[in-house]
């Protein structure tokens, strides 16, 4: 992770307004990341809705009050002064930072339990990777690097040594989701 000041920081309030033009902005400990905006591809749009529709169906098997699974590049603020504020492919945020999030807020402030990012062509191994270090950084106890093309599944918890999860294995997310439980297959089925 990089460290180093950045003499020209901004902050989400400068991010958020700025004009909708076509860029793909991610704003990582006060520095502007700026990329074209790229159509997810098919394979990257499958998943993501495979991913989402798993999550919700757990979701939706556990008592009240329940967490909230978002997707879409869902605008997240998960890090102060300086900030970090990100678009989340999915992600599962608790009973508790739902409750405090607005339905009609541009984005929510605070970590998710859950973030998952699909790699799509247009992404370098540098933005994933400062993305999976600063979710670490700021607390989310799970952290899902999919990989359409490899079929696989990287999952990151702080403290801990990365875990590769492919078709013939089980993904589960104890104790933060407690009772997941999905082939690794049905991420990627069509």
């Amino acid at each position: 992770m990089n460290d180093t000041p950045v003499a020209n920081m901004i902050s989400t309030d400068e991010l958020l307004a700025m004009p909708d033009d076509g860029v793909d902005r991610d704003l990582i400990r006060g520095e502007l990341r700026e990329k074209p905006m790229t159509r997810r591809n098919r394979l990257h749009s499958g998943v993501t809705v495979n991913v989402a529709y798993l999550l919700e169906a757990w979701r939706r098997l556990q008592p009240k009050p329940r967490g909230e699974v978002l997707g879409g590049e869902a605008g997240f603020r998960i890090r102060r002064n300086p900030d970090t504020t990100v678009g989340i492919d999915v992600a599962y945020i608790s009973p508790d930072l739902a409750a405090r999030t607005p339905r009609d807020a541009k984005l929510v402030d605070g970590p998710p339990t859950l973030a998952v990012e699909i790699l799509s062509p247009s992404d370098t191994h540098e933005e994933i990777t400062d993305k999976v270090e600063e979710y670490l950084a700021v607390g989310v106890p799970l952290v899902w690097v999919i990989d359409p093309k490899f079929r696989t599944v990287e999952v990151h918890r702080p403290g801990a040594e990365p875990e590769q999860f492919n078709t013939r294995q089980e993904l589960t997310a104890e104790p933060h989701l407690p009772g997941f439980r999905v082939p690794v297959s049905e991420i990627f089925e069509s």
